[in-house]
């Protein structure tokens, strides 16, 4: 996978579309993005299935229900995994390179993993039973204008709101924020991790610098994965591990993901390891 376009530039660019413009997307651009998501890989050693669909001029269209939170779009993306290992990280870190590139292309998307209608939207992108099909995401030119529900939905969730660095980003230990002067040439790779989306902008990244290599854990919100087979935060924190990636990348610094014994810190409440950049 070769993320030859700026993460700083697509991780500004991006935000979640839910109203869309009946302009198709152009034959040329259809192919870039295939050939994309043919080049995609991730740290996590698990294999990301991909779905297209374009609904335009389907029989059952009305079926594939989104309960009205995006208006206009006809082509989508979705995927599977075998839950197994960190398949939903892997997820997360595949489809965020694939909606920057989106970005990157004018166009937009919208993570979706709890509002739309998962059984009619598996037998139009012929899922296999079994398989876990947690997100989707429609794509095409942005509407110049905002519907009423997407108005409603991006004020309910602060949709343009981050946490601070204070809430997010730690040195040795969860009870001492690390500042951008002290984070250095790694502050760069923080910032994007913190400008990333997540389900209903949670935000559950947190990172803690020790012994010179950055520890990622998920505060698991309360609750918040209750309606689904697996902890869908976890996606969000592929998510992170994307951004980071590519974020140092950008910068040329060497480093590598890794799941190792967790770091000895202390941990607040709700709050559990999941990965380790270490610098190389």
């Amino acid at each position: 996978m070769n993320i030859n376009f700026s993460i700083e530039e697509a991780a500004t660019k991006r935000y979640s579309v839910r109203n869309y413009q009946e302009k198709e997307i152009e034959t040329e651009k259809l192919e870039l993005i295939k050939s994309f998501i043919d080049s995609l890989d991730n740290p996590f050693g698990s294999k990301i299935n991909f779905h297209y669909l374009d609904s335009k001029g389907m029989e059952n269209e009305e079926k594939l229900g989104t309960y009205g939170v995006i208006k206009g779009a006809k082509q989508y993306i979705g995927t599977t995994i075998t839950l197994e290992g960190q398949a939903l990280e892997a997820l997360g870190y595949e489809f965020e390179a694939l909606v920057l590139y989106l970005a990157h292309l004018g166009l937009g998307t919208c993570w979706l993993g709890g509002t739309f209608d998962r059984a009619g939207f598996a037998e139009a992108m012929k899922v296999k039973e079994g398989d876990i099909f947690p997100i989707i995401t429609p794509y095409g030119y942005p509407a110049d204008h905002k519907h009423e529900m997407e108005i409603e939905m991006r004020k309910r969730i602060q949709a343009d709101q981050r946490k601070e660095w204070s809430e997010l980003f730690f040195n040795e230990s969860f009870s001492s924020p690390i500042t951008k002067e002290e984070a250095k040439d790694m502050a760069f790779a923080l910032e994007m991790v913190r400008l990333g989306p997540s389900a209903s902008n949670k935000q559950p990244w947190r990172i803690v610098r020790k012994d010179g290599n950055w520890h990622f854990f998920e505060y698991k919100e309360p609750g918040y994965s209750d309606r689904f087979s697996y902890d869908i935060q976890r996606v969000d924190m592929g998510i992170a591990a994307a951004h980071f990636d590519f974020a140092v990348k950008d910068k040329n610094i060497n480093g590598h993901f890794e799941i190792r014994n967790a770091p000895e810190v202390e941990l607040p409440e709700n709050v559990q390891y999941s990965f380790s950049w270490i610098r190389d």
